[in-house]
Order: structure tokens, then sequence, then C-alpha cells
């Protein structure tokens, strides 16, 4: 469940977004933006500090911190309580939209009294915004796409927080005495990016310990349902739970059946049906005689239909039946597979912990190696300098090796400029062990100019990893508009690695633009984009993503040995000079 430290971000942050939706000091919302994103990724539990213990957090200061005090004492801050009410609700709304923002959002509440997501639809089918300022077709557009996205999104959340409460309740119920198995299934065992609702599967005797046990958990809200078989909660964040109670000799079936997808299902019920066979969650049975061939273990039911077990990120009915058909099912990578992070930053730029602690922290992962990756200077909030990067590349070379013998990169992330330029000349960039580039603005060019812009980054000798490639914040703005086919492309002429980014609010690139990448013969590196050692565990969902993408270890170049990693980077520098 959430804890106190993400309840505490959202109100911070909240509070900085009404600074700005109202006009107010924009290093105000800044300085509260920042101090929301170090809360929610401090390590400790926030509510168990005082005013010092929170003042010690990195961007905490004092009057920050007595907020949050207040906060977790009375549930209320009356400085945010106040701006609340100064604002209706529906201009609040009106921020989620991806691509609207806190000022616009205003703009058409003072001009047109536009305060709720219906009332902008019907301004814009009017053509009612296209006399504001600063906003024209090619914005109502971009709207439009972004309330299709938020309503799209419905009430589904991101994997990172599904998982945390999916893996609290296995817990939970894996300590209630019968309880043989405990699992979730559904899509959230898929690794899809969102999760609508959750599916908790335990294999026992008898059921009503559990069922009693779910309907008492403390952030249950609501019982749905209660019964034998099936019970269905919703939590206190609005998540749809449902527990379902299996015999121990069909919990292969019932996992099988409960992971899904509809479509993958709908494939293996047909191929049983051609066998003689019907298959359901209590198992594979004799479609004649009734007899139970197989149930106990999702390893029975898959072998007995002719198949190798199907790992579930690919149980999508993407060709996975036919591929396992054949003997050509990818052998997936995974976690343990992965050797490296090399996109990270430290608290030089916007990270949140010093660089000792998160080479501490990529240690403890047992990393062979890893790369500090801080933001370059057309970031200008971050106030780089050659000076400040060359001073941290001394500090990095004199730790490489010293923390359980790991290798250290230093690196740096680039920003693509609106013309495909990056913040420092070649020269500067040579001495790099790493480069990732990336774009942070200009979102809204052409999808002529943002290809072009794409390309002349993978051409540039020293860009090894293009970061982060559409943008994309789930749920939040939309990726950017360009021919990614012709960048896959220009990605493997160049040799430019392609990164799936783990952070759960990007997961970037997704699924579908690995599969498409993966044609053209791109490599790809599985990062963290950490910004605090508690983002360094996000690899997990990267690696669950690349998987649905079919990706293998030789895929991954952080999954390949340091030398190898090494003569594959000076290998893209090489062709290129000699281009």
């Amino acid at each position: 469940m959430a804890r106190a430290n993400e309840q505490v971000e959202a109100m911070l942050q909240e509070y900085a977004d009404l600074i700005a939706i109202t006009g107010g000091d924009a290093f105000k919302a800044r300085a509260y933006e920042k101090a929301a994103r170090a809360i929610g990724s401090h390590p400790a539990d926030v509510a168990q500090l005082d005013a010092k213990g929170l003042r010690e957090i990195p961007n905490v200061g004092r009057s920050i911190a007595d907020k949050v005090v207040e906060y977790l004492r009375t549930g209320n801050v009356p400085e945010l309580e106040s701006a609340r009410a100064s604002i209706p609700a529906g201009v609040r709304e009106l921020i989620r939209i991806p691509g609207l923002g806190p000022r616009k959002a205003m703009v058409l509440y003072q001009e047109l009294g536009i305060s709720s997501v219906e009332e902008l639809r019907d301004a814009i089918q009017e053509e009612r915004l296209r006399d504001l300022k600063g906003f024209g077709e090619r914005t109502e557009q971009n709207i439009l796409h972004g309330i299709s996205m938020i309503q799209t999104a419905g009430t589904r959340i991101l994997i990172g927080a599904a998982m945390e409460l999916a893996e609290e309740i296995v817990s939970e119920m894996s300590r209630i005495p019968g309880c043989v198995r405990c699992a979730y299934a559904g899509s959230l065992r898929r690794m899809r990016e969102t999760i609508g609702d959750l599916d908790i599967l335990v294999a026992a005797e008898e059921s009503a310990p559990f069922m009693t046990a779910l309907a008492g958990l403390p952030y249950t809200a609501e019982v749905i349902a209660h019964g034998a078989k099936k019970t269905s909660i919703r939590t206190t964040t609005g998540l749809q739970v449902d527990l379902r109670v299996l015999p121990p000799a069909s919990w292969g079936a019932g996992l099988q059946y409960f992971t899904g997808s509809k479509a993958h299902n709908v494939r293996t019920r047909a191929l049983a049906v051609r066998q003689g066979l019907k298959l359901s969650e209590y198992g594979l049975f004799d479609a004649e005689s009734g007899e139970n061939l197989a149930s106990e273990t999702e390893e029975e039911i898959y072998a007995r239909l002719g198949l190798p077990w199907i790992p579930p990120p690919l149980r999508e009915d993407r060709g996975e039946i036919a591929a396992a058909l054949r003997g050509e099912l990818p052998a997936l990578v995974a976690d343990a597979d992965i050797r490296g992070d090399l996109h990270t930053h430290t608290d030089l730029t916007d990270g949140l912990a010093s660089l000792e602690d998160m080479v501490a922290a990529a240690a403890a992962r047992g990393y062979a190696y890893y790369a500090v990756t801080d933001h370059a200077p057309d970031l200008a909030m971050q106030r780089m300098t050659k000076e400040k990067i060359l001073a941290q590349r001394e500090r990095v070379r004199a730790l490489d090796r010293t923390v359980h013998g790991m290798r250290l990169l230093h690196g740096t992330e680039l920003n693509i400029g609106a013309d495909g330029g990056l913040d420092w000349p070649d020269a500067f960039l040579a001495d790099f062990d790493l480069c990732v580039a990336s774009v942070h603005s200009h979102f809204n060019q052409s999808r002529r100019d943002m290809t072009r812009r794409l390309i002349r980054a993978c051409e540039n000798p020293y860009v090894a990893v293009i970061g982060h490639p559409t943008t994309r914040r789930i749920g939040r703005r939309p990726g950017v508009d360009a021919d990614f086919d012709a960048v896959f492309a220009a990605c493997a002429r160049t040799g430019t690695v392609l990164e799936v980014n783990a952070h759960p609010d990007r997961l970037d690139l997704c699924d579908e633009d690995i599969l498409r990448a993966r044609a053209h013969g791109v490599k790809f590196a599985v990062d963290s984009d950490a910004h605090s050692t508690t983002h360094l565990p996000y690899l997990r969902y990267g690696v669950g993503t690349a998987q649905r993408g079919w990706l293998t270890k030789e895929d991954v170049v952080n999954a390949w040995p340091y030398s190898r990693l090494q003569r594959f980077l000076r290998e893209k520098r090489q062709l290129r000079a000699a281009g």
C-alpha cells in the first residue's frame, strides 16, 4: 500500500501545481516539486521523522518540513486548503491533461469559464480556443489527444504501484496457515505497463481464512463480493483486487488461466480442442472421458499441449504459440542477466543522492559495472559546467573498482537540441566513457523535424545510447511524433543503442516499439534512469518490458561482460570516424 512518503509527495506536488496555476512564484513552485521528489524517493518512512529529520532530506527546508509534520499529524495543511479553495476543482482536474499545463488551464478558466474536461472538449469542438493567445489548431489537437490519454487510462495504475500492493497482499496471504502457494496473476504477471485490477491466487484446501483476511486488510475500503471461491475488494485508492482460492491440485491450470491474456487463452484452448482435450482453470481434461491429464503446474499444461512453458510476458497472442510449436521461443533476458546500469544521476544535477551513495547502492545489487550520467548544461536548471563534470570525473576515477571491484563509467546525459545538436563539442565528448543523448524539450516539432533531430543525434560518433527515445510519460505526456522506423534503421546503421527506460512512468521504449526496433537489428540498454538509490530497483520493470519485446541477453548491451561492452562502445566511435 502507499507509504507515507508517497502521500506526502502527492500533497507537495499538488501544492506546487496550485502555486503554478495561480501564477505564483515559479521558484517556490519548483522548490515544492523538488521536495516532493526527494521525499517520494527517500528510503526511510518519513512518518517516523520529526522536522529536524525531514530537513536532512535534500531539498526539504524548514517551511516544507513544518508543513509535512502538520500533514502527517492532522491530514491537512492550511496553506494547501486555502489554495484549493481559491481554484475550482475542475481547473485542478484540467492540469492532469497531458500537454495542457497549469497556466493554460487557468487562462481557459479566466477567459472562457472552462472548469471541466467535458467543457474543454466542447469548447474545442466549437473552435472557441483559437482566439486565445497561445492556443491554436495544433494546440487543440494536442489537448484532445491528452484527454483521450487520461480517459483511456481510466482507473488503471502504473505497474510499480500495482506491484508494491500485490507483493504486500501475497506476503499477507502466504502467512495464513493452510496456504500451499500464493502468487499474483493477470496483467501484472505479464508485466504490462498499467494494471486495471489485481488478480491474487491462493492454493489451499480451505478458502474461508483467506477471504476473511482480504476483507479485513487495513486498506480495504469496500468488499464488492465475498464468496467461497472468490472475494473482490476495492482499496482506499480505488483499485479492485480479486482473490481466488484454488485446490492445490489445480494450481497450474488456475495460474495459466488467470494469467491470460484472453487472446492467448483462446489460442491454447483452441489447440486443446484440436487434440480432443478441454482446458479450463481446473485442468486439462480428456474431452470424452473427463480424465484430468494435467493441472498441478503450468509446465505440465503446456507440455501436454505439445508446447514448452511460455513466459508470462509473451502471452499476448503475438506469435508466441506458433514460435513455441516451431521450437523458436527466445530465451528472454532476465533480471539476473543485467550486469550494470548505464543511465543514472547524482545530486550534482537533479539526483537526490551523492555519487558515493549511488555507487554503493549499485554495488550492493551485484553489478559488474555502473555508469554515472548526470545532465549536461543545456538543461539550464541543472547549472552544469565543464568544471563540475570534470571534477566529478576525478571522483569517479578514484572510486573505480573500490567497491566490490565494480567498474565505473563516467558519462553524461546530453540534450538533443531542436536541430539535433548536443550540449558539448565532439572534442569534449571524446573523453567521456559513455554518452546518453535524450530529448528534453521542443516536444511538438513536426514529424519531419523530430525524425531528423533524432537521426542526427544517432549519427554522432560519441552518442552511445538514445535515452527514453519517445519521451512519453505514461498517462501524462504522449510520445513525440517521429518516423521511428527511420530512427530505428539509423540506430542499426550507426551502432547506436536504444534505451528501455525502466522508470515505471516511462517504460520507454514500450514493448511494441521494442519489437519494431528489434526487427531492424537494433541493440538495447535496459536502464533505471535512477535519480535516487531507491530508483535502482526499477530495473525490474525495464526487464519485464524487454521481455514483452522478446529481447534476449544478446540484444541487451548491459547484459554483456564489461570487456565486450567496452569493445562495442569503441567500435561505434571507430565506425563513424571511418565513415
